[in-house]
């Protein structure tokens, strides 16, 4: 019983949570981060930012492997227009919880499934909305003494001690840690990059 994978796949991200989240599936899979500036452009929607980026992070290693698939991914937090990157500091962090406190932001994923070089691409941007309760000052200033903000799109980590600010998800769990899985198990599926195996002869139910 497993997922089959017809060629090798390749990560173009280091996040430790794209790397559980695919590892929970089974697949196999290289880890290369692509180096690509995450720099925002003024005149882009929040869905063309992520879906540029992934492209552009899974479309230099997908040049240097022509034989792989490669998946990039990436996410903000976007709340009154405003992009939400990952903190600098304790101060940033802790004006990024201000600001989301007691209301309702969006995350954004993009990711992009590239194959034979970049000849072949599949991109999807995904959306989720997340409620934040009412935070007190007392449990920001523990937050953000943490180490969990400062790696993290919004300052906070939706699978980490920042779960007990939310009150409520619409949408994808796993894309506000990172990755909408389903999504990405789905494109990865119909592409031909992976497919289902049960290691049975009968057929089930």
């Amino acid at each position: 019983m497993g997922i089959i994978q017809e060629n090798r796949l390749i990560l173009a991200s280091a996040s430790p949570r794209r790397i559980e989240l695919l590892k929970r599936v089974g697949l196999t899979f290289q880890v290369l981060p692509s180096g690509v500036e995450e720099e925002a452009r003024s005149e882009e929607s929040p869905e063309e930012h992520v879906l540029r980026l992934s492209a552009a992070k899974a479309g230099v290693l997908a040049r240097r492997n022509p034989d792989a698939w490669v998946l990039g991914a990436d996410t903000i937090v976007v709340i009154d227009g405003r992009v939400l990157g990952k903190p600098a500091d304790r101060v940033e962090a802790k004006a990024m919880l201000r600001t989301l406190s007691g209301r309702e932001h969006t995350v954004y994923t993009g990711f992009s499934v590239l194959s034979g070089g970049g000849s072949r691409a599949i991109s999807r941007a995904i959306s989720s909305a997340v409620l934040f309760k009412d935070l007190s000052d007392e449990e920001m200033n523990w937050y953000v003494l943490s180490d969990e903000p400062y790696d993290k799109a919004g300052g906070y980590a939706v699978q980490g001690m920042g779960a007990f600010f939310i009150q409520e998800i619409r949408g994808s769990y796993t894309n506000v840690m990172g990755l909408p899985l389903c999504e990405v198990i789905d494109v990865l599926r119909d592409a031909g990059a992976i497919r289902f195996s049960a290691n049975g002869n009968d057929p089930i139910g």
